[in-house]
């Protein structure tokens, strides 16, 4: 799979950004969850099966990724500026987006305002709070204070390192990502572990597990949007996503352009694209950005079809 280099200038800093690209035919977007230890990668053997019919592109998010990393107090605004960029300038109007975590909501607050983005939009479960205002429901002071000192030299990386370390890692993988902690071992591991260890990672991965990269305030804004956006949509969720992740509420959830999917049980707790690609295409990216469109209004999305 080509990889090619985007350079990108936020507050002065001039960004570099890798992305890979295959296949040929409509054009589609492929954007990784925003998280400490995810890249682009990700979302490669997805990419690989969907470019037997589209042009595919996946990009790392600015901070993330496995580059060196420079060192920018990185925010909300950040970010949906580099969305724009991507879909003005690098992949103006996909067919389809299809994006992950924290990026689905990043993608969702796009398309409200701007209703042209894309044809189809496939969030896989999306998510709008970080992990640590997640754990404690609300988002302190202190988390503040914590981003201060990791951003510091000498005791910032010192403090980063404590919080990946091999064992860290492990532990909160077993525990928030997959549901087989062997899953995470061996060539995978060190990837990982290379990842969270590239120099400058910590500027955005403190800001991430802390909140400050949340794109929205709370989880009726998220569903809100998504009944503003009149672009068909899939929502995707692994068979054993917690509930507490699920996006979703009484009636109409997202609107009457989407609908809400379960994959089956996967290593992946929140989405299962990582086990099953081919069951995430054929389920819900095929069925997506097949065209001729169609909506599919989903009434009362979850009351017979959650996990159990």
């Amino acid at each position: 799979m080509p990889t090619s280099t985007l350079d990108w200038n936020w507050g002065g800093a001039n960004i570099r950004l890798d992305a890979d690209s295959s296949g040929t035919g409509p054009p589609l977007l492929l954007l990784p969850a925003l998280s400490s230890i995810s890249t682009r990668h990700e979302m490669r053997p997805l990419a690989e099966l969907l470019a037997r019919q589209y042009s595919t592109l996946c990009v790392d998010w600015p901070g993330f990724g496995a580059r060196a990393r420079p060192r920018v107090d990185w925010t909300p605004d950040a970010y949906s500026a580099f969305l724009e960029f991507v879909l003005t300038s690098v992949v103006p109007h996909p067919y389809a987006i299809i994006s992950a975590g924290h990026a689905a909501s990043y993608v969702l607050k796009y398309a409200a305002s701007a209703p042209l983005t894309a044809v189809r939009l496939v969030l896989i479960a999306p998510t709008w709070r970080g992990p640590l205002p997640t754990m404690l429901d609300r988002r302190p002071p202190f988390l503040d204070r914590l981003c201060r000192l990791v951003d510091l030299p000498g005791i910032g990386p010192l403090v980063y390192r404590l919080n990946v370390n091999q064992f860290m890692m492990r532990h909160m993988a077993a525990g928030h990502v997959y549901t087989e902690p062997e899953f995470l071992t061996g060539e995978r591991l060190r990837h990982k572990l290379d990842v969270v260890r590239a120099p400058g990672a910590r500027f955005a991965s403190v800001r991430f597990v802390t909140g400050r990269l949340d794109p929205l305030d709370s989880r009726d804004e998220l569903l809100a949007l998504g009944r503003r956006t009149r672009v068909p949509t899939l929502v995707l969720y692994g068979a054993e996503t917690p509930p507490s992740v699920w996006c979703v509420s009484n009636g109409c959830a997202y609107g009457d352009k989407a609908r809400i999917a379960f994959t089956p049980a996967s290593r992946q707790r929140k989405s299962g694209r990582n086990r099953y690609p081919s069951r995430a295409r054929d389920g819900s990216c095929t069925a997506s950005c097949s065209a001729p469109p169609k909506t599919v209004a989903t009434p009362n999305p979850i009351s017979a079809r959650g996990p159990k």
